[in-house]
């Protein structure tokens, strides 16, 4: 009977501990999402012009493409980077992050200057009438860009988690990979078919309009 209530007493403290680690956890993971919020929302603001000017039919599968691209490149490629350069590099964190951030900065001013002097080639058609062909070239261009993105949210993420053991920092890691791709994607694929929700309500309230209005005349009549 002791050794069975010594068990429990062992099975009870790793539950406790597993706990303990799990909220650790997600509390770094919600840590490192707030910091990386303007990357998220660049993210965000970034991949619906991918599908511009594709057949609607499209939109939400190229969509769910750059998606699987960008958890590709989270969890294959920067995770297993980024844990091998806190157990090995650890300061060049800080100069990555200086990197990614001057990086973004000459993105949105680049964005911001083309608003006011635009390329000259930059309404131009695409070169290619192909609707396959200029899709798979989108979704090339989108995970190229969002790798770009995405590394600086790893290294924002790495930098919250710098000083946890291995295991703590891979979790964590991996829970903000995950997360954020659902959060950015979850959004982009509600901004690309806003219009077609848009559409979708205005066409139920013409026809309750309508099925009102034949009431009333019924009701007189």
């Amino acid at each position: 009977m002791s050794g069975l209530l010594a068990l429990l007493d062992d099975v009870a403290a790793l539950a406790k501990l597993a706990a303990a680690q799990l909220d650790d956890i997600a509390a770094h993971a919600a840590k490192a999402g707030s910091k990386a919020a303007g990357v998220v929302i660049d993210d965000s603001a970034v991949t619906p012009k991918y599908v511009h000017g594709l057949p609607a039919a499209r939109e939400l599968p190229i969509v769910w493409q750059i998606a699987r691209g960008s958890l590709f490149n989270k969890l294959v490629i920067l995770l297993p980077a980024a844990l091998l350069l806190n157990a090995f590099l650890p300061w060049l964190v800080t100069p990555l992050l200086m990197i990614g951030g001057a990086y973004l900065c000459f993105e949105g001013a680049e964005k911001v200057l083309h608003v006011f002097a635009p390329h000259a080639g930059s309404h131009e058609q695409p070169e290619t009438l192909d609707a396959a062909h200029l899709e798979r070239e989108r979704v090339a261009g989108a995970i190229k860009t969002d790798f770009i993105l995405s590394a600086e949210i790893m290294a924002i993420a790495l930098s919250t988690v710098a000083s946890e053991s291995i295991w703590t920092s891979g979790a964590t890691l991996l829970v903000v990979a995950v997360g954020i791709t659902v959060l950015v994607y979850g959004t982009v694929a509600l901004l690309v078919k806003a219009d077609d929700i848009g559409l979708k309500l205005s066409q139920v309230g013409r026809l309750s309009a309508s099925c009102n209005g034949r009431s009333d005349r019924s009701y007189v009549g």
